[in-house]
C-alpha cells in the first residue's frame, strides 16, 4: 500500500511540474494593449449610445401604440412619454396603461372614441374606393354622432357630406326600376 501511495505522489508531482504556466489572456504584449483600447472605446461610447437609443425606443412605444389604435387622446400620451424621458422613466408605465385604455367619458363628451387621424385615414380610403358599404355607413353614423355633440372640423364635415351624398345615390339606384331588356320589349 505504501508503494501505491508513493507512486501516486510521484505521478501527481510529475503532472504538476509538466504543466504549462497559466495565462490570463490569449493575447500578449501590444495585442493585449490594442484589444484593451478597443474594448474601452466600445464600453465608453457604443454601449451608452445603444442604451440611450433603447431607452428612447421603449419610452416612445406607448405613443406608437396609441397612434396605431387611434386613441383620441394621442397628444396627451405623447406628452406623457416625453415627460417620462425627462423624469427617467417614472411616468412610462402610466403612458403605457393610458395607451391601452379607451376613455369612456371621451366618447360620451365627443361622440367618438377615435382620434381625428382615424377619420382622415378613412377619408383617404374612401377617396381611393376601398371603403366597404358597411364601413361607410358606420363612419357616417359616427360622424353624425360627433356633429350632434358639437361642431365638426371642416375636413370631417366634408367627409360626412360626401358619405351622405353617396348613400343617397345608392338609395336612389335601389329604388329605380330595373331596365327592361330588348327581348322583353319585343314580346
Amino acid at each position: 500500500m505504501k508503494r501505491t501511495v508513493t507512486a501516486r505522489f510521484i505521478a501527481i508531482a510529475i503532472c504538476l511540474l509538466a504543466a504549462a504556466p497559466a495565462r490570463a489572456s490569449f493575447l500578449s504584449g501590444d495585442a493585449l494593449d490594442t484589444m484593451a483600447d478597443v474594448l474601452a472605446i466600445i464600453v465608453l461610447f457604443l454601449v451608452p449610445a445603444v442604451a440611450i437609443v433603447l431607452f428612447w425606443i421603449v419610452h416612445v412605444l406607448p405613443e406608437k401604440i396609441a397612434h396605431k389604435r387611434h386613441h383620441p387622446q394621442l397628444e396627451g400620451i405623447t406628452t406623457l412619454c416625453l415627460l417620462s424621458l425627462v423624469f427617467g422613466g417614472l411616468l412610462w408605465p402610466l403612458a403605457w396603461l393610458w395607451a391601452y385604455t379607451k376613455p369612456v367619458a371621451y366618447r360620451v363628451a365627443y361622440g367618438t372614441d377615435k382620434h381625428e387621424d382615424y377619420f382622415e385615414e378613412m377619408a383617404e380610403k374612401h377617396a381611393k374606393g376601398g371603403l366597404l358599404r358597411e364601413e361607410a355607413r358606420h363612419l357616417r353614423e359616427e360622424l353624425e354622432a360627433m356633429e350632434a355633440r358639437g361642431a365638426l372640423p371642416p375636413n370631417l364635415k366634408t367627409l360626412k357630406d360626401e358619405l351622405a351624398r353617396l348613400r343617397a345615390e345608392a338609395d336612389a339606384r335601389e329604388r329605380a326600376p330595373a331596365p327592361v331588356a330588348k327581348a322583353d320589349q319585343a314580346a
